[in-house]
């Protein structure tokens, strides 16, 4: 199957577009509080879970980490006492990653520099009927 130039410039920009806002949001994440967007978006995650828990497999999928990515990723979140993990009790190699006190607290303090960045870097480029117009596009994808 073939695209056209069109179809394949979109995908273009769209891959273009995701990497840029992301390269730019993880440039002031971690400018402002040494903390890469993967490790906000661990810690972010963690914090809406009930009991500010999640099992290990679940993360790495709300997160898009492959599962050895994400070991690696909590691995230097636990050191930093900001993660920790919990055996699962239903299941012996079940592991639960944990939000420590310490790890809330640094998603607090970061999460206004996420927040302006999202807004600076995405949103300000986009009216009320873009966001919804793009909205309503991704949800055809099944991202939404």
């Amino acid at each position: 199957m073939n695209l056209t130039v069109e179809e394949l410039s979109l995908w273009r920009l769209l891959q273009r577009a995701q990497v840029r806002i992301a390269g730019r949001l993880e440039a002031e994440l971690v400018e402002a509080h040494d903390l890469a967007l993967a490790s906000y978006e661990v810690l972010s995650q963690l914090a809406a879970a009930p009991g500010r828990r999640l099992r290990m497999n679940d993360l790495a999928d709300r997160v898009l980490l492959s599962r050895s990515g994400l070991t690696r990723l909590v691995d230097r979140l636990q050191r930093e006492g900001l993660v920790v993990r919990e055996a699962c009790e239903s299941d012996a190699r079940g592991l639960f990653a944990v939000l420590t006190g310490a790890g809330l607290d640094r998603l607090k303090e970061a999460t206004p520099t996420y927040l302006r960045a999202v807004r600076t870097h995405f949103l300000d480029a986009l009216d009320g009927d873009d966001v919804r117009r793009c909205r309503s596009m991704l949800a055809k994808l099944g991202v939404v």
